[in-house]
């Protein structure tokens, strides 16, 4: 195997645009439900719950952080008893937690609900994702999982839009009505869910003494493992958008607050037209690699030209923020599509759940550091931490292709002794 090689299909594939279908309906009702969420989530912690702002800051960092442990047993799971009754069991989780969030006024509760939706928010992605290999054919897996990702990206706006219209003109009795309509959009989800077929080969799920083996192994497979380290340090780009480029535009540029909402909204807007455009550079595993590649580079150089954005008047400092966030968006739907091919490529088709779960572990480890590593030691040294954190992510960028070589190698020498 080397790194041209296109992933092997499934052995029974699918018509693909039934399965799309419900898997989009699926993922737009969740995405409905996660927009809202967080559009209200907060205000609710501290106004309706009357929690302090440092309490909820605390407690969503201790969030992140319970969805590293998360990822890994529950990609086993799903190896061994299928994606689709895991994913289930999350949504239900998912589900009654929230809705507790809407009537809960105590402190160690919140915080113990915070912990387990974080942790099953970090298990739902790595059930999805696992999901994805089992209900898509290979030949087509890319292009579907960028669709779904736009249609996403226009449920997330469609929830934030209707959390805006909560937030602007409903007391607490909507807000904690809109917390309950979060709620249930994980249970809504579960109709698609149930209608979404798999077609995993029969032979292909292990019985249970290889299946002990096969948790074992992404660990062991080290090339993978630099993969996921690597795309970890790549995906820190969200925490950019979502922290860096909110607090570097507030507190070092003249552009006016207001900017940063509709420079977030411009990243969404970009990644729903864009990402199925992306994954034209990923039919095969070495065109995945140099998607990530100019990927991490577009986002080393979107941090650049944040830097740039400083000592400038309120127009010239939005025009460069407005190009950062494009090039931070390109980088980002480039980078995607090629972390997808590479993670299902270079899985064992009966594996996805389990090496799912070590890319998911990297990822949920990189965003709950991120923050820290971002506010502590870039924004205080201004365009020097920039330059910085480019060069991480260069780096980053420019190390994954050959990681992946070696990684495409080895599973074909372990493939040639088996």
């Amino acid at each position: 195997m080397n790194l041209s090689t296109a992933s092997p299909p499934l052995a029974r594939p699918l018509s693909p645009s039934p399965v799309v279908r419900r898997l989009a309906a699926l993922l737009l009702v969740n995405a409905v439900g996660n927009g809202l969420f967080l559009t209200v989530g907060t205000l609710w912690f501290t106004r309706g719950l009357g929690f302090s702002a440092g309490v909820v800051g605390a407690a969503l960092t201790a969030a992140g952080l319970c969805g590293v442990p998360a990822a890994l047993p529950v990609g086993r799971l799903c190896d061994r008893l299928g994606a689709k009754p895991v994913l289930a069991v999350v949504h239900v989780v998912q589900a009654g937690a929230t809705a507790v969030f809407a009537f809960t006024g105590s402190l160690w509760p919140f915080v113990l609900l915070v912990c387990v939706t974080g942790a099953a928010s970090r298990a739902n992605g790595v059930a999805r994702s696992t999901l994805y290999a089992h209900a898509l054919p290979a030949a087509v897996r890319n292009r579907a999982l960028a669709v779904l990702r736009a249609l996403n990206n226009v449920g997330i706006g469609a929830g934030a839009a209707l959390g805006s219209l909560v937030l602007a003109h409903g007391g607490p009795v909507l807000l904690r009505t809109a917390i309950c309509a979060s709620a249930a959009a994980y249970l809504l989800a579960l109709l698609p869910l149930r209608a979404v077929p798999t077609g995993v080969a029969p032979g292909v799920a292990p019985g249970p003494e290889a299946a002990r083996a096969v948790a074992a192994r992404p660990l062991r497979d080290l090339p993978f493992v630099g993969v996921a380290v690597l795309n970890a340090v790549v995906n820190t780009l969200y925490v950019v958008l979502e922290v860096g480029l909110p607090l570097w535009t507030l507190g070092h540029t003249s552009a006016r607050p207001a900017v940063t909402g509709w420079l977030l909204l411009t990243n969404t807007a970009l990644v729903a037209l864009l990402q199925v455009l992306a994954v034209r550079r990923v039919s095969e595993l070495a065109g995945a690699a140099r998607s990530f590649r100019l990927g991490g580079l577009l986002v080393s150089a979107a941090c650049v030209t944040l830097a740039a954005a400083t000592g400038r008047a309120p127009g010239g400092a939005v025009a460069v923020l407005l190009g950062a966030v494009v090039l931070l968006t390109a980088g980002e739907v480039l980078s995607q599509a090629g972390s997808w091919a590479l993670a299902y490529g270079l899985a064992p088709e009966h594996a996805h759940g389990a090496y799912q779960g070590v890319l998911h572990t990297g990822v949920a480890l990189g965003q709950a550091l991120a923050p820290a590593a971002l506010t502590a030691l870039v924004l205080p040294h201004g365009t020097t931490g920039w330059a910085a954190l480019a060069a991480v992510f260069a780096c980053a960028a420019l190390a994954l292709p050959p990681v992946a070589r070696h990684a495409a190698r080895r599973n074909e020498a372990v493939a040639q002794a088996g």
